[in-house]
């Protein structure tokens, strides 16, 4: 066993605005023994998610920090390759959180058996994993949309964003995408079937989403902030429903940015005279996961829901991979193919 050569990558330094390839670096260590209840995973895919960013940070959150030289964070999907645990065997395959590594040693908790028949494995990572949950339990427990009702999203074609749409729309809600390009549109209103998608580079955009949402905006689901947020604001109804997932367009703010205008006095005016309910959530606040995975393992199966996945091949290639996520470059769920299955 501890002839196996482990690749990893670790948190060399902490990005201060857009993290860079120097922040990042590749490390090799030899594999431990097992201990008694202990298996060794050997990483397939990897997920790259916009919230590691966040973790790289040295501030209090939700979620312990990286300490520099820690393995940065990650989703799975590993094969067991070897087992001292009564309950994982070699072979299985798992969603796991093994983090930027080829080999990781784990005490099998958190571990979710894979049926490779039921559906890709790499879904664990995506539409049937983490961001699908992220996006039925934010729209389930804060959304709450109602048939009729039009929902805004950003990061349409995102892993997230692309579940909130069509998700909204099997409960017969109005679904209006915002995205970034030509091509990611089409793919948001023609594969997943949105109502109305829109660029936000346009310089119209704000314009654009007000003739898109005539009747005012019930739900707009928040992976974004920035200029998205300032158009959706003036736009949302008396009581509407704000879950706020995501921060994308914030995640590269430098450590210290001047904080410019502040306009909090008058975004909690308007939270206050609209009833408006603005909450953040982090994924597993709700414990929804095996009534998620009932549901969107039959919406995939039947095809109301649909994903995409941008595939990187090679864990040393997952650094440029995740600089070019927090710019928007990825197409779809972001996942890099470490091993084989």
């Amino acid at each position: 066993m501890s002839a196996k050569t482990n690749t990893r990558i670790v948190l060399a330094a902490r990005p201060d605005g857009a993290p860079r390839p120097g922040d990042f670096r590749v490390e090799t260590a030899p594999v431990p023994a097992l201990k008694e209840g202990e298996v060794l995973l050997e990483t397939v895919y990897l997920s790259l998610d916009p919230y590691m960013r966040g973790r790289m940070r040295d501030l209090k959150s939700y979620a312990p920090s990286l300490a520099l030289g820690d393995v940065i964070v990650g989703g799975t999907v590993s094969r067991v390759v070897a087992s001292r645990h009564a309950l994982w065997h070699e072979g299985d395959l798992v969603s796991a959180y093994a983090g930027w590594q080829r080999y990781a040693v784990s005490d099998g908790q958190g571990l979710r058996k894979l049926d490779p028949a039921a559906a890709p494995p790499s879904t664990a990572l995506g539409v049937l994993g983490m961001p699908g949950l992220t996006a039925y339990s934010g729209l389930r427990e804060i959304g709450k949309p109602k048939a009729g009702e039009t929902v805004v999203v950003a990061a349409a074609s995102g892993a997230v964003g692309s579940a909130v749409g069509q998700i909204a729309r099997i409960h017969g809600a109005r679904a209006v995408g915002i995205v970034g390009g030509k091509e990611k549109a089409e793919f948001v209103k023609n594969e997943l079937g949105f109502d109305v998608v829109l660029d936000h580079r346009a310089p119209d955009f704000a314009q654009q989403l007000a003739r898109a949402c005539p009747d005012g905006i019930d739900v707009y689901f928040e992976n974004v902030g920035g200029k998205v947020w300032d158009a959706v604001f003036p736009l949302l109804n008396d009581f509407a429903r704000v879950p706020v997932c995501g921060l994308i367009a914030h995640y590269n703010d430098a450590n210290d940015p001047d904080q410019g205008v502040d306009r909090l006095p008058i975004t909690m005016r308007e939270i206050l005279s609209r009833r408006l309910t603005v909450r953040g959530f982090i994924v597993f606040d709700f414990g929804l996961e095996e009534e998620f995975l009932k549901a969107a393992t039959a919406w995939v199966a039947d095809g109301r829901l649909r994903y995409r996945e941008d595939v990187v091949e090679g864990l040393e290639n997952a650094p440029q991979a995740f600089i070019g996520l927090l710019e928007g470059k990825n197409f779809g769920k972001l996942v890099v193919k470490v091993g084989e299955l």
